[in-house]
């Protein structure tokens, strides 16, 4: 089973190389590894070039946004399935996308997800909590619930029948599109219990109050467009949910 690898970059020259071999140490033998970089000015470029025999696609150009580089990336992938490693990010291990291959051949499923580390951006060995998930139903997503995005693994022709990131919802591009697969069109998603993703600390949707509010205003978007009941007590039960992590 061939699966694409899409890693979205701006100026992340401290942490792209770490995410570049945490890929390319795969020890999946079928990985399509595309680089897409927003026009970095920081070196980034110079570190991605040392590493391109080993990547399959790689272009840096302007873009609107993260989103809209993913869009690219995923119109470029020919895998089977596709998976999403941001430039600050690494899998956790090197068996990782040999199990998400095995788990999709063992459930012919459309999607598979799994556990999510959050670590400190300069201490990659300290989990500073852990995103546990859990076989869902459908109605878990009108309680807040959602998979970890950066452990999502889809089948390509999902972004071709269902649509890709929609960038009008902002940062909760991702949310949305999780609320479009998984509850308006109940796609069959296995969860895969082991931690996928290590994922650094401090991304376009955390960090400060006003990116939280523009992340909730936008999360309370994609909700109301997939019609989801009671949209601000699923928002505040989203929240509630990220108690869990730190224990």
């Amino acid at each position: 089973m061939k699966i694409s690898v899409v890693t979205v970059v701006f100026n992340s020259v401290e942490f792209i190389e770490d995410c570049i071999l945490s890929v390319v140490g795969q020890d999946h033998l079928t990985v399509e590894y595309i680089v897409i970089d927003g026009g970095s000015t920081d070196g980034t470029i110079e570190v991605i070039n040392r590493y391109l025999k080993q990547i399959s696609y790689f272009c840096s150009e302007k873009d609107r946004g993260l989103y809209d580089a993913l869009n690219k990336g995923i119109a470029v992938a020919t895998g089977e399935v596709l998976g999403i490693l941001h430039a600050d990010d690494c899998f956790a291990d090197r068996r990782v996308l040999s199990a998400v291959a095995e788990c999709f051949q063992r459930n012919e499923c459309e999607a598979v997800y799994g556990n999510l580390n959050f670590i400190k951006r300069h201490f990659p060995a300290e989990a500073h909590r852990k995103w546990f998930s859990k076989v869902y139903s459908r109605k878990d997503l009108q309680y807040g619930w959602m998979p970890a995005h950066p452990t999502l693994f889809l089948k390509k022709e999902l972004f071709l029948s269902r649509g890709g990131y929609l960038l009008n919802f902002g940062t909760s591009a991702d949310y949305e599109l999780i609320l479009r697969y998984f509850y308006r069109n109940r796609i069959d998603a296995v969860f895969l219990d082991r931690v996928l993703v290590n994922m650094r600390l401090g991304g376009v949707s955390n960090g400060s109050l006003r990116k939280r509010s523009r992340a909730a205003v936008s999360d309370y978007k994609a909700l109301i467009a997939h019609e989801i009941p009671y949209p601000s007590l699923v928002l505040l039960l989203k929240k509630l949910r990220k108690i869990r992590q730190f224990f």
